[in-house]
């Protein structure tokens, strides 16, 4: 029973029946006005107790649909492989090894003197190499900071400016990590369906006028479907995204060097707040990891904070070797490589795919295709793992409701593998 006269009594309460198990994970709190008339208290109070447990994290605020007490142990699903497995493994996400850079043959340029608290965050050449790279396709001046890795960027990004409880529009389906860090930070995703050609209009406008107060947006190799923005499609959530300058638009470019799509802006000149983020994880390998990040004045003296200088700043060696990396015109070279044949799989997976009447998969970009299924995949997926394949089952990457389908990569297959693949399933469809 919920008890108490002020705000922080009844918040309290609700926190002591929750840790003792009065409140199980789901249950739905009493209405507002139903539980200020049972403690005779003012609306206002309830209402300001029911924020502080969703700001804190003990609560998910659904509008009018009510406060619901959050699930603070939720199943987890973690992006990469599975190296103890006898299957032959599809469902990591990961680049192909031989496409990395060989490291060991750059340490003879990374800087002989240590960088010191004090020091700056960035180093110069980096950034002047980040400027070059990304100026043009930005709304307006931008500044350059460097996190570890596209979601520490993005969850940095978001706590500059949200709050827990705050709406985040995202794509319905989503990629695992971000799907796992908004739930770890306490921000409420909005799902916006997605086709082909990205986020559809309709579905993010729907998410906007409902509150959303940041929008993160993967303009290509969208992970798990693969798709990528249309010029058509970037122009008209350029053109909705300026009636919203208010809210917060994260772009999630994480395939930026490796990809063969276009790519078409979507943040208006209008937005207040922005950041373009260009992982260099995948090119560089997940180990390496760096994004780089070009954001707004305001947005970057913020994010600054939280990579003040020596304490949580990005290691300068990784720096240096990452700008010995992208620098070198033989690793550039490698690169052009990868980028053709991380194509060339996808594109082959795709015709066996074909050619064995399996019509649902389009060879998108990125490292993955995606076979949408119209029942929940388990039992694709258990099909192909008895033929000695283990896949990503699709489901775990919806946002409130399952996203029927498999992922595959395809970063390492051979095509003798891609022909096996598609007729084994073949076969498992065939059984099901």
């Amino acid at each position: 029973m919920i008890i108490g006269n002020t705000a922080g009594d009844i918040f309290d309460s609700v926190r002591h029946l929750i840790q003792t198990g009065g409140l199980k994970p789901g249950e739905l709190l009493p209405p507002v006005r139903e539980l200020a008339l049972q403690l005779n208290v003012n609306r206002n109070t309830v209402a300001s107790a029911y924020k502080r447990l969703v700001t804190s994290g003990l609560a998910i605020s659904q509008g009018r649909n009510g406060t619901q007490i959050k699930d603070m142990h939720p199943p987890v699903e973690l992006e990469g492989g599975s190296p103890n497995s006898p299957l032959i493994d599809l469902s990591s996400g990961n680049p192909a090894l031989a496409r990395l850079p060989e490291a060991r043959r750059y340490f003879s340029q990374l800087a002989g003197t240590p960088r010191l608290y004090g020091d700056p965050a960035v180093d110069a050449q980096l950034e002047a190499w980040a400027q070059n790279w990304m100026s043009n396709d930005l709304p307006g001046k931008g500044e350059i900071n460097i996190t570890s890795g596209a979601i520490d960027a993005i969850e940095r990004l978001l706590q500059t400016h949200l709050l827990p409880g705050d709406s985040v529009a995202v794509e319905d389906p989503c990629f695992l990590s971000s799907i796992n860090m908004l739930r770890c930070t306490g921000f409420a995703p909005s799902p916006v369906a997605i086709d082909e050609e990205g986020m559809q209009l309709e579905a993010l406008e729907q998410a906007l006028k409902s509150g959303a107060r940041a929008l993160i947006l993967t303009p290509r190799a969208h992970n798990p479907t693969g798709c990528s923005l249309s010029q058509r499609r970037a122009a008209a959530i350029r053109t909705l995204l300026s009636r919203y300058p208010q809210v917060m638009i994260i772009v999630d470019d994480h395939f930026a060097l490796l990809s063969h799509s276009p790519f078409y802006p979507v943040i208006p000149a209008e937005t207040q707040r922005w950041a373009l983020v260009r992982s260099l994880s995948k090119a560089l390998g997940p180990d390496l990891r760096l994004a780089l990040v070009a954001c707004d004045r305001n947005t970057s003296d913020k994010l600054r904070l939280r990579l003040n200088s020596g304490s949580q700043w990005v290691s300068h060696l990784l720096q240096d070797l990452a700008l010995a990396c992208v620098s070198d015109p033989a690793f550039q070279a490698t690169l052009e490589q990868a980028r053709l044949e991380y194509q060339r799989l996808r594109e082959s997976m795709v015709e066996a795919f074909h050619e064995k009447g399996i019509g649902e998969v389009k060879a998108g970009d990125g490292l993955n295709i995606w076979l949408p299924t119209q029942a929940p995949s388990q039992a694709l997926a258990l099909e192909l793992a008895r033929a000695g394949w283990l896949v990503r089952e699709g489901e775990v990457f919806g946002i409130t409701s399952p996203a029927h389908g498999i992922r595959i990569t395809v970063s390492e297959l051979t095509q003798t593998d891609i022909e096996k693949l598609a007729a084994d399933t073949r076969r498992a469809l065939d059984k099901l």
